[in-house]
């Protein structure tokens, strides 16, 4: 039982440092029409969290300008486009221009995987 509560307690400790460590410190307090966090700040954590997940493979660039992020480069996984916005937006940016290039395989290949899908569910 002290081994369980050891353990659970373990964990609780690693996901609050884990959290804290994911969003870029505050600069200034976020006034209408303001950035929250230093543009610098701001995309150094996008690319922190980037790295650290499925996504690293494809090596996005991030640029940010008034808390607005623009991502660029190309994938060969149509899922990573959408996964990168999302991502971003988690870091704090407060406005997304998700200018990566999906590659013409991907995109045939989420197609197929898409009308496979309906020809299955009309079954």
């Amino acid at each position: 039982m002290r081994q369980i509560f050891r353990m659970a307690t373990a964990a609780l400790f690693m996901a609050a440092a884990l959290q804290s460590a994911e969003a870029p410190k505050k600069t200034q307090p976020q006034v209408q029409g303001t950035p929250r966090w230093k543009d610098a700040e701001l995309r150094k954590a996008i690319e922190e969290r980037f790295a650290r997940s499925a996504i690293a493979v494809d090596k996005f660039k991030v640029e940010v300008s008034n808390g607005v992020a623009r991502i660029t480069g190309k994938t060969d996984v149509m899922q990573h486009k959408g996964v990168a916005t999302r991502l971003a937006r988690s870091m704090g940016a407060k406005e997304i221009r998700n200018e990566v290039e999906v590659s013409e395989a991907a995109r045939r290949k989420a197609a197929e995987q898409l009308a496979g899908g309906r020809k299955t569910q009309g079954h």
